[in-house]
């Protein structure tokens, strides 16, 4: 596949982004082989570093593709959902991989040569609508207390998005019986959402599993209207199923009478097993981009929470963003790390990405910011029953990674004079005052896009070396309030222009919304370049490392780079293993200094994140799934793709 054509480029910009359960497994081994990449993010806690070091930075530029396996569903989609995604990343797990689709199969397959060793089809009704589809990871687990050589005492869990939570055999595939109702415990009925609306309410993250408690939490539909319903996370029993807590992340009623829901933790849960901990990133709560119904800060929306696993207890929260009028979701996976050097040597913390480029570095037992924080002015909003927050948390360290130098309305970016004006007419009259310009009548630009910043693809850290690189996606959205009373005729007008805009109704609440994202015709993006970056943070002293643009548009300078949709990994090998580019290739760089070792095509461009792991063959294979992103434009593909060194073990 060649670099991004630009029309992808506006696709992509145009983002909103019990033991005993039955006979005996046939291979369940009492003694199991090791587990490479046994999680979503690698470890519990989302480090996604491998400590292989047979692909290195002297041998990378050898890589080939090893194996190419299908899954199959391919040109597939819901009623009325998104284009079809592949954005899983498979776990290596007691010498297996297992990865999920969107519409709820799993599959495991041989790590060494791609075939598959069994498939699980979940039946997701394809007759329903989804506001996502999609599901980026499985989780594995093992119980300590069972007969390694009874069936489930291994086990796969995965949400799917008709809202269900399943247990399966990992050696054959089988559902858990054990396990709430034949292997299945329906969300739905937990929650609150009215059952007309059942594609609002989902799951398309891997669980967290900590202490036999598998910890989950939905994916909802947000700016459909103001109280979307309950979005709590909840425990459950890995043995049986039994549900054990639930956390609601925001009061549903405000002081004043208004109402809200959502702030749910679509994204990944992390774990830190030693302590009891789980770490759950919360999204905004609804509606999105107005906030009049929901007053004050909105706590514990948009935040990063530690829960004791056992009973869901908060133990302490810290908020990214007060009362979010920008859909600026914690969306990355909270990532658990020690500082290895420095002032802060040996210090636990949880550092977490976000949205808006910054970096929130907190102590892991307190929450506390370990760098620093301070509260700074924001602009007020002028809309009639709207108060926004008066100030937002900015990191004093690592300084935001997102410069938002160049972003004007009025004098926009753009290779040539007719599209700097095409720019121009398309935000005429906006407002711009930052990252946190709130929602108006007129235009407002959102810069960082709502899609923009770190996104589900998270971040990856090197202990050793005490990297944290960090991909951000750079782009700005045209957004715009609407009476409530106007929604329907803007539908009207939006649909015989061909919709180039979102149209949100926020029902409940007095304004609708109307979003796009700030691009010419033609897909020429109206702010500066670079577009897709990779950072490399020291996480001892939150300064940058290194920084470079990442991607490429065909056309364009590579010191534009691509949008981004995915993550990185960092191994012992000293690289950084990244797809997510727009332009369909996946490529190494040099943990050290950022320059591009290696790139490979893909057959569809891999938005996702990969994973490394060593075969029983002894040589270490890197694979992504290459599943294009009919969301945003791109080509789907059903395609995962494993790489390794040529000849035997090590690449002989």
């Amino acid at each position: 596949m060649k670099a991004a054509s630009l029309r992808h480029v506006a696709a992509v910009l145009c983002l909103p982004l019990a033991a005993g359960c039955g006979a005996a497994s046939a291979s369940v081994h009492a003694s199991a082989p090791p587990s490479d990449w046994p999680a979503y993010g690698g470890d519990a806690g989302g480090r996604r570093y491998s400590p292989l070091t047979l692909i290195d930075t002297t041998n990378v530029g050898e890589l080939e593709v090893a194996w190419t396996f299908r899954t199959g569903e391919l040109g597939q989609n819901a009623r009325d959902g998104g284009d079809l995604t592949f954005e899983a990343t498979p776990i290596h797990f007691e010498g297996a991989l297992y990865l999920p689709t969107a519409f709820g199969a799993v599959f495991s397959l041989d790590p060494v040569t791609g075939a598959e060793r069994w498939r699980h089809d979940s039946g997701v009704p394809r007759d329903r609508g989804y506001s996502e589809v999609t599901s980026r990871g499985v989780s594995a687990w093992r119980d300590p207390r069972a007969d390694p050589l009874v069936a489930c005492a291994a086990r796969i869990f995965y949400g799917t998005i008709d809202a269900r939570l399943i247990a399966l055999d990992a050696g054959t595939g089988e559902r858990c019986e054990a396990f709430g109702d034949r292997g299945v415990v329906d969300l739905f009925p937990l929650t609150d959402v009215p059952a007309d609306e059942r594609g609002n309410y989902q799951v398309t993250s891997a669980p967290a599993v900590v202490d036999g408690v598998v910890v989950v939490g939905p994916s909802m539909g947000d700016n459909w209207r103001a109280d979307t319903g309950d979005g709590s996370v909840r425990g459950f029993d890995a043995r049986t199923g039994e549900l054990l807590w639930g956390w609601e992340p925001i009061a549903r009623v405000s002081p004043d009478g208004g109402h809200t829901g959502a702030a749910n933790a679509w994204s990944t849960i992390s774990a830190d097993p030693k302590r009891g901990l789980v770490f759950v990133p919360t999204g905004s709560a609804s509606p999105d981009f107005f906030g009049g119904l929901r007053r004050g800060s909105n706590e514990w929306a948009n935040s990063v929470v530690a829960l004791r696993a056992r009973t869901g207890e908060i133990v302490w929260g810290f908020q990214t963003v007060h009362h979010d009028l920008f859909d600026y979701d914690v969306a990355p996976q909270p990532l658990l790390a020690d500082i290895p050097a420095g002032e802060h040597r040996g210090r636990s913390v949880v550092v977490q990405a976000s949205k808006t480029g910054f970096l929130f570095v907190l102590d892991r037992d307190t929450g506390r910011p370990v760098f620093g924080v301070e509260e700074r002015d924001v602009p007020a909003s002028s809309v009639a029953g709207e108060r926004a927050a008066s100030t937002q948390p900015v990191p004093l360290l690592p300084a935001p990674l997102i410069d938002d130098a160049g972003v004007d309305p009025r004098n926009p970016w753009g290779p040539t004079e007719e599209i700097r004006r095409v720019c121009r007419e398309m935000a005429e009259g906006a407002i711009y005052d930052g990252a946190f310009t709130p929602p108006a009548l007129e235009i407002t630009v959102q810069f960082p896009g709502n899609g923009a910043g770190t996104n589900w693809g998270s971040t990856a850290f090197h202990p050793g070396r005490g990297l944290l690189v960090v991909p951000t996606l750079r782009y700005a959205t045209l957004v715009r309030l609407i009476p409530a009373d106007s929604v329907t005729p803007a539908r009207a007008r939006n649909a015989q222009a061909g919709r180039p805009f979102e149209i949100a109704r926020q029902e409940g609440a007095m304004y609708g919304m109307m979003r796009r994202s700030w691009i010419a015709p033609g897909a020429t993006p109206c702010t500066p370049p670079p577009w897709g970056v990779v950072t490399a943070v020291d996480l001892s002293t939150g300064l940058v490392a290194w920084e470079r643009p990442f991607g490429s548009i065909e056309g364009l300078s590579e010191d534009t780079g691509a949008p981004l949709i995915g993550g990185p990994i960092v191994t012992a090998g000293g690289l950084v293993f990244m797809g997510a580019s727009v332009d369909g290739r996946i490529r190494a760089l040099s943990l050290g200094s950022g320059e591009e070792l290696w790139r490979a095509p893909l057959p569809a461009a891999g938005i996702a994140t990969p994973m490394t792991y060593r075969g029983e063959d002894g040589r270490q294979y890197v694979v992504i799934a290459a599943g294009g992103h009919g969301k945003v434009g791109l080509p789907s593909g059903d395609y995962v793709v494993a790489f390794a060194l040529p000849g035997g073990p090590a690449g002989e």
